[in-house]
């Protein structure tokens, strides 16, 4: 476990004029698939308002926003196990994001690297 805090990298927006442009759901939230920014491994799954996205550009560091908390979650904070963002994209509908990290530590809760760790077909 990584007992300190990454150091901050911002990232600047690219190929938006605002984070408005992008479409989020009903409930202000956008789909977010973390991927491995080096073997493009698909860590984990999440949503992201704006106030999540907006932390996560201004300090480099992966922040969520917690459903069943209803209230922000920096990866990482509890357990060390950061991602630092190296780069996010967008999809042709601007309603889900592509966010690729660099994993410190495991992306699961329950010790795997991956949340998608048990195959179903």
């Amino acid at each position: 476990m990584c007992k300190e805090k990454p150091a901050l990298k911002p990232l600047q927006l690219q190929n938006l004029n605002s984070i408005d442009d992008l479409k989020f759901d009903s409930q202000g939230l956008i789909p977010v698939v973390i991927q491995d920014a080096e073997n493009k491994d698909v860590l984990m799954v999440a949503y992201m308002n704006k106030m999540s996205l907006e932390k996560t550009l201004e300090t480099g560091l992966a922040t969520y926003w917690s459903r069943s908390r209803k209230e922000l979650w920096l990866k990482g904070e509890t357990s060390g196990h950061y991602q630092k963002v190296e780069k996010i994209h967008f999809d042709c509908d601007k309603d889900t994001l592509l966010i690729g990290v660099t994993q410190i530590g495991v992306a699961c809760h329950t010790g795997e690297r991956s949340c998608f760790f048990t195959r179903l077909a």
